[in-house]
């Protein structure tokens, strides 16, 4: 199992100064944050693209896994917007609305798999949208 599922963490989010619901503190993992259940980390990493688009203006694909995923971070950011874009079906520089859930669940779908090389588990990215959306 991937360290990113192991924490319930399936975006991989490294320990920084955000609190986020279901988030367990003090993390065992001493670089990542961990979560109480797949359902807190699906929804922090909605949280955080949602925050991504109102605070920076990013609403496309490429510019959301450009921040998500930078190249500075020894990341392939490239191969990352082509997994997401193709396995969401979302194209990398289309408009998305980070409200909508017919098009966050897939790509949120997808980066968990980029991250963790396993496919999602849909019903458990649907939860965390749902308490995205609380």
């Amino acid at each position: 199992m991937s360290r990113g599922l192991r924490n319930n963490n399936p975006g991989n989010i490294r320990q920084n100064s955000d609190n986020f619901l279901g988030e367990i503190k003090p993390s065992a993992d001493p670089a990542f944050k961990q979560f109480e259940s797949i359902e807190y980390g699906y929804r922090a990493i909605f949280v955080t693209l949602n925050t991504y688009q109102k605070k920076y203006g990013l609403s496309t694909i490429r510019a959301m896994i450009s921040r998500w995923a930078p190249p500075k971070d020894n990341n392939d950011t490239e191969a990352y917007i082509r997994a997401v874009s193709s396995e969401s079906g979302v194209p990398e520089n289309s408009h998305i609305t980070s409200t909508n859930k017919d098009v966050m669940v897939p790509i949120v779908a997808a980066m968990s798999r980029v991250e963790n090389g396993a496919a999602a588990n849909i019903s458990e990215v649907q939860r965390g949208w749902d308490l995205f959306m609380q």
